[in-house]
């Protein structure tokens, strides 16, 4: 894969003088076209081997671009506060919004090469890497980001040149260390898995693209080059409302009987019942989350049902066990400018907790697949792809050591018509009922389907939902709790 980009590739400098200033002209055009646009991001990933001119091409792209509108990332060992969340967590916070350019040294594909080349990892835990990577990329192709991706080569004797002529120069000599030497001995393995690697993850959608590093010049025209190519191409096809993909497969048809959510019984508790049961599952709980084991773990818990259905009272009954200053509650609504111009899971990823602490999502990331899909606010086809999306999502949650726990809220028809009714006639509860409320339950039929087919498709052993019958909010609330505490038994031992 590396032979083209070995063969010593040279520009000479009057070349090379009398096309830079042309090349940062028209650079900086389409920067700000994409940046007056503001329709899709754009990613460039600089990975390859050392010394091989990774860094001043970054510097040069600052130098001959508004660095105002880059943003530059470089990613060392990951600090206390990344190894507490997935691997992904720090890459995700690092994307830029529509308009801008983002920079990534040292990126998501560093760690698993360098892994595998160190024989940390075996292959297999290589290529499920690189196959979460491989999603991880389509997922940003489909939300638009234009992804570009360079690999900066040098032959292993190329390589051993640039080393030594570094050390020789007194200027230059503080740029080689131990660490290169140390990693120059791992040549033909680093390219061994580094090819591999590229291989395994280039794709219609983000190819690699291989920099010969042996000449300055020319790697400098060569990605200048391919930048400006790749912006304009896309900007061409902006202005023409570009869409990744405009329509998918139909689902298959929705089947009463396997529909779980409607075949639930509602079962009655009494208050008396409910008073006895409530207080030793908060201590339960407490005792649980203030746990020595727990503190090497986390929480993320999701409430999702129809309107009315006592999600808010179910995570009242759950805080109330919980120390104030060790969870959060994020309720989601419609989501900000800021968040419109990122990838849909961007806004939650956000939001994780660090070990010890706990995370309840009052709504969720499943709005994707039911307010945005039965409101038309996306396409079929994001709608359709965000559901192996979303399980990506929560296997790297629990990859982590999360425990994540979802519970839809189920209620019947006839008792969230009541529980309506209810809400408007109590002046202190009267803020919680709104037109769009009485608009969205004439879509019943609609968010049913729209539920039978999440919890189908999201449902997984792992992360599994638990459907709560809902028409009894002691019942309701007794049996979030009851589960709650029943998964982190299980979960920490």
């Amino acid at each position: 894969m590396f032979e083209s980009a070995e063969l010593g590739h040279h520009t000479d400098p009057e070349t090379f003088d009398a096309a830079v200033p042309g090349l940062r002209a028209e650079l900086l055009d389409a920067q700000f076209d994409l940046l007056d646009l503001k329709q899709f991001a754009v990613v460039v990933l600089i990975n390859g081997v050392d010394k091989a001119g990774k860094g001043e091409t970054i510097n040069l792209l600052n130098e001959w671009m508004d660095p105002r509108h880059i943003e530059t990332w470089a990613f060392d060992t990951p600090t206390a506060e990344e190894s507490d969340r997935p691997f992904m967590w720090r890459f995700w916070r690092a994307l830029p919004p529509r308009g801008r350019i983002g920079v990534m040294f040292s990126n998501w594909y560093t760690q698993p090469i360098r892994d595998r080349v160190e024989k940390r990892s075996g292959k297999a835990e290589l290529d499920q890497r690189l196959d979460e990577i491989r999603r991880f990329e389509a997922m940003l192709a489909h939300e638009g980001v234009l992804l570009i991706k360079f690999w900066f080569h040098l032959s292993r004797s190329a390589q051993k040149k640039r080393l030594k002529d570094l050390e020789k120069d007194e200027r230059t000599r503080w740029r080689v260390t131990e660490r290169d030497w140390k990693y120059f001995e791992l040549y033909d393995r680093y390219r061994e898995v580094a090819g591999h690697a590229l291989r395994t993850t280039s794709t219609g959608e983000a190819p690699w693209l291989i920099v010969d590093g042996s000449d300055p010049r020319f790697r400098t025209l060569f990605v200048a080059r391919t930048l400006l190519a790749a912006l304009r191409r896309r900007l061409d096809a902006a202005s023409q409302h570009w869409m990744p993909r405009l329509s998918a497969a139909p689902l298959p048809p929705c089947i009463d009987g396997l529909n779980v959510v409607d075949s639930l019984e509602h079962p009655r508790m009494k208050r008396k019942e409910y008073d006895e049961l409530l207080e030793p599952l908060q201590g339960r709980l407490a005792l649980l989350t203030r746990s020595e084991v727990f503190r090497q773990r986390n929480l993320v818990l999701v409430f999702e049902g129809m309107d009315a259905a006592g999600k808010g009272g179910a995570i009242r009954r759950v805080v109330g066990a919980l120390d104030a200053r060790q969870y959060r509650i994020v309720p989601i609504g419609a989501p900000t400018e800021e968040e419109r111009v990122q990838p849909y899971l961007w806004r939650f990823w956000r939001h994780l907790p660090p070990r010890g602490k706990v995370v309840i999502f009052d709504r969720s990331w499943y709005g994707r697949v039911l307010v945005e899909r039965v409101e038309g606010f996306c396409s079929e086809a994001d709608w359709m792809r965000a559901y192996s999306e979303i399980n990506d999502f929560e296997e790297q949650l629990a990859d982590a050591g999360a425990i994540v726990v979802k519970f839809w809220m189920a209620i019947t028809k006839d008792e969230q018509l009541e529980r309506f009714k209810a809400r408007e006639a109590e002046p202190h509860k009267r803020f919680k009922i709104t037109a769009e409320d009485w608009r969205n339950r004439e879509k019943w039929d609609d968010y049913r389907r729209a539920v039978c087919d999440m919890v189908d498709r999201t449902s997984t052993e792992r992360v599994p939902w638990t459907l709560v019958e809902a028409d009894d909010k002691h019942h309701a609330r007794i049996k979030v709790l009851r589960t709650l505490c029943e998964r982190l038994e299980a979960e920490l031992g």
